[in-house]
């Protein structure tokens, strides 16, 4: 069986490496992929936007499954393109995807069907904004409604600030046509939680629960990255928890997008904030999240690609979905001065003993050496018996990795344990 993945990243290499256990597969192709998988896929250089190119290439070489993993593409319409070729898809279509791809859509659809989630107004004239501002809740969250790399959320604690970055976004045009309407929302306060889950539109299916480190410091301070380090379970999601995101957020969002004629199949990422009143949905993202996705593959015990055929094929309620109780942590490796400007090119030593609890995210091959591509280079990542004992073997693992200017967090797990020990 010949599978594509669509993608080029950490969660990519992820996936890749967890497909790779059906012994019905034959080749995997990652479009792009980078030099860190070329042990596990055939990395081919079309983009994971040239959907063209990617469609060419999956009915040229006979795919037989295709996984479209990053946001950019599932909002282009990948799936549907892949579809329309007779290829079977693991993701939403487009009409599905805009549930991440439009911040608007999304905080609409919750409120006329009654999910919880922050309150907020929508703007689309500046200095309407502007004007809100002047008597909005401070702290408050600023949010470019389309794609921004994850980089569209600006928290902001005194209104020079949210002005400012309403300002960014919609004169200045720093996330493009993404900020061209903007959501103006209360800042929500508690632990977040993020829960992936499968559906098919019909059966949800979560995933074990996860804490994501965004900020590039230690104790949370820094700029927000892509995420620095990610722990599996999250202590703060307890039955109790799941149970009420379950009948109050889950259910009631596969039901609202059937309900508009835009059934949701694939990965839906739930990001959640356990707020004194509750869960609250902070975002909807339409595929697995970075670096969520290599704490909580590591730890599925059932088959990834059965499950995706599954999905596809609407028959998820009797497929088996069973999780590991053991922990996990990654640590992510980074580039010194991620987000904002790093130099790359430099050799990347990865010993072949724990390749296979690496996940690499921005490399290149020249020749025979492994370069270092990209500001969030790999991620390690330990499964063990204890949250305490992951940590402590994940960050083992990075001592284990080098390259000229790489940069960590030291402190990933740390609250976890603190809140798992109260």
């Amino acid at each position: 069986m010949k599978v594509l993945v669509v993608g080029g990243g950490g969660r990519e290499h992820a996936i890749i490496k967890k497909i790779k256990e059906n012994k019905d597969v034959s080749v995997i192709y990652a479009l792009p992929g980078n030099g860190g998988m070329a042990d596990d896929a055939v990395c081919v250089d079309i983009g994971a936007t040239d959907i063209d190119g990617i469609v060419d290439f999956a009915v040229n070489n006979g795919i037989d499954y295709a996984v479209v993993a990053p946001d950019d593409p599932l909002v282009l319409g990948c799936v549907d393109r892949l579809n329309e070729k007779g290829i079977p898809c693991f993701g939403p279509e487009a009409k599905a995807a805009i549930i991440e791809g439009s911040k608007v859509f999304s905080k609409n659809l919750m409120k006329k069907y009654g999910i919880p989630t922050a309150a907020y107004e929508v703007f689309s004239d500046m200095e309407k904004a502007l004007a809100y501002i002047e008597s909005a809740p401070i702290p408050t969250v600023i949010k470019a409604d389309g794609l921004a790399l994850g980089k569209g959320v600006i928290i902001t604690q005194t209104r020079d600030e949210a002005k400012q970055a309403v300002i960014s976004m919609m004169q200045d045009k720093k996330f493009g046509k993404s900020g061209e309407n903007i959501v103006i929302e209360e800042f929500l306060t508690g632990p977040e939680v993020s829960v992936l889950a499968f559906t098919d539109g019909k059966t949800v299916k979560p995933m074990i629960s996860s804490m994501d480190h965004k900020r590039a410091g230690d104790n949370d301070t820094g700029l927000n990255t892509g995420g620095m380090g990610t722990v599996a379970p999250n202590p703060y999601y307890t039955p109790d928890v799941a149970a009420e995101c379950m009948e109050k957020i889950f259910t009631p969002t596969i039901k609202a997008m059937n309900a508009e004629g835009r059934t949701f199949k694939g990965c839906l990422y739930f990001g959640l904030m356990i707020t004194p009143a509750g869960p609250k949905v902070i975002e909807y993202n339409c595929r697995f999240g970075d670096p969520e996705t290599q704490v909580v593959l590591p730890l599925l015990e059932s088959d990834l690609l059965t499950i995706m055929q599954a999905v596809t094929n609407g028959t998820l309620e009797q497929t088996e979905v069973k999780f590991s109780s053991k922990n996990a942590c990654c640590v992510i490796m980074a580039s010194e001065g991620y987000p904002v400007s790093y130099k790359k090119g430099f050799e990347m030593n990865i010993p072949a003993e724990i390749k296979d609890s690496v996940y690499v995210a921005g490399a290149k091959l020249d020749g025979d050496k492994l370069l270092t591509n990209g500001g969030r280079v790999l991620g390690a990542t330990a499964v063990a018996d204890t949250l305490e004992q992951a940590i402590r073997e994940a960050y083992g693992l990075v001592e284990k990795i080098s390259f000229e200017n790489a940069y960590y967090r030291r402190d990933i797990g740390a609250k976890a344990l603190a809140a798992g020990r109260k």
